[in-house]
């Protein structure tokens, strides 16, 4: 394993989850020996977001190689973590993050722009992140997400219970895109999903009164009763869908 490996648990964090980190990174560390590049952490968790006991801590390990024997090892252990909400690693070699980058410009721009390096060395700085497929992959995945968000209300049988995990869900797969929108048009991207809102208003004329609501429970800010849990979900979905009409229309104009 390289010398300089360093261990940076953001101090943001609470301190059993900054103990889970510790905990974690130790066993990885052991685990993957000389072949740990890196490990990063992206999402919620580094950034200012993070909701104790709702976020998870999302993941990335640099590997000098992929082993499936390696990745199997990791297997043994994960389901521990899993518990602790780590949810299981992206593995990339170096290799592949530059290769994929034209791919994946969604992700790998969130992540460029708000992760931590945890142990060993960045690779995110000098990491070139073509956008040309930038839009394409924000109109995919929020077609995907309406889609899915169907699918989902039907499996669950439109319960309450499910539109209550549903929403939230929905939501969370949403602000990347939401965010990708706003670097489509050059614009920087607010720290918070509430000034993602009200820029997204302010440059695309996109209500998202729907949006504000689920994002509300999802920091278990509100609680909505049986009666409007289905309306919450229309209001959502009509949101989600206002979305999609002004991307088509922005198309239509060439403004996309």
């Amino acid at each position: 394993m390289a010398a300089d490996l360093l261990e940076d648990v953001p101090k943001h964090l609470p301190a059993e989850v900054r103990q889970t980190l510790r905990s974690y990174l130790a066993e990885v560390r052991q685990l993957f020996g000389q072949a740990l590049e890196a490990v990063i952490l992206y999402g919620s968790a580094a950034g200012n977001e993070f909701l104790p006991d709702r976020s998870n801590l999302n993941i990335l390990i640099v590997l000098a190689k992929q082993e499936t024997g390696l990745l199997a090892q990791y297997a043994k252990v994960h389901k521990r973590w899993g518990k602790e909400r780590i949810v299981v690693p992206l593995f990339l070699t170096q290799a592949e993050l530059q290769a994929s980058s034209e791919l994946f410009p969604l992700e790998y721009l969130e992540i460029k722009e708000q992760h931590v390096l945890l142990v060993g060395h960045d690779p995110f700085p000098t990491l070139h992140v073509d956008q040309r497929n930038l839009g394409l992959q924000c109109e995919q995945e929020i077609r995907g997400n309406l889609l899915r968000l169907r699918q989902r209300f039907v499996e669950g049988g439109g319960k309450q219970e499910a539109i209550l995990i549903l929403l939230p869900l929905s939501l969370t797969a949403l602000l990347p895109c939401l965010r990708g929108l706003l670097r489509i048009k050059g614009q920087s991207v607010p720290a918070t999903s509430d000034g993602l809102f009200d820029q997204l208003q302010s440059q695309f004329g996109i209500d998202p009164a729907g949006f504000r609501e689920v994002l509300s429970l999802k920091r278990g800010q509100s609680t909505p009763g049986p009666l409007e849990v289905p309306r919450l979900f229309d209001r959502y979905v009509a949101s989600l869908e206002g979305l999609i009409q002004r991307m088509e229309q922005l198309k239509a104009e060439g403004k996309w």
